[in-house]
């Protein structure tokens, strides 16, 4: 009769640990991926705040220029208009044309610097909008950074102590971190303590 060899129970569990190890280790690999593609969003994010904050913050310079300016031109055409009132019957035909010509001159610039400053106040507020929607995706990135990091951790660990436990918690914490960055991208649902 031949005989049958039965396998030794210390290696079938080697095996099974290994098997058990090498799935972990693909799940982390996997959880850094996710990790990077959501510090790459997260800096975008940051980036994109900075620079519309900062080109709101430019338009708004510009804008408050014109309205000066504006403002300038208003008092010259307030003075104008006085001296027309006070001296208007005593002036020369010639310079109360000039003085006319000038008052003209000054209502044309003031209309045309109230008009300026309205494209200029749409685009800040578009730049201001842009920076509150980079703002808003901010915190999403930052939470599910955090999270993916402990599930790497947590994977490690569940291959060192063989915790399967260990392993399910890292793939819980990692699908929320993966979900917190997809929502960063989209921002299809707003968590209130978030903002």
């Amino acid at each position: 009769m031949a005989e049958i060899e039965l396998p030794n129970p210390e290696e079938l569990e080697e095996k099974i640990k290994n098997t058990f190890s090498k799935k972990v280790a693909l799940f982390t690999s996997i959880y850094a991926v996710i990790l990077a593609i959501c510090a790459l969003g997260g800096n975008n994010s940051m980036k994109e705040m900075l620079l519309a904050q900062q080109e709101a913050s430019n338009q708004w310079a510009y804008y408050q220029a014109k309205n000066i300016r504006e403002y300038l031109y208003r008092i010259e055409k307030d003075r104008l208009e006085t001296q027309l009132v006070e001296r208007g019957d005593t002036m020369k035909p010639a310079v109360l044309k000039t003085y006319r010509e000038k008052l003209q001159k000054v209502t044309d610039e003031t209309a045309r610097l109230a008009k300026d400053k309205e494209g200029i106040s749409e685009e800040a507020k578009k730049q201001e909008h842009e920076r509150d929607i980079n703002r808003a995706k901010d915190p999403y990135f930052d939470f599910g950074e955090a999270l993916l990091q402990i599930a790497i951790v947590m994977s490690s660990v569940s291959i060192i102590s063989n915790s399967r436990q260990a392993f399910i918690f890292s793939i819980a914490s990692a699908s929320i971190g993966a979900l917190l960055t997809l929502n960063g991208f989209t921002l299809l649902v707003q968590i209130p303590f978030m903002h």
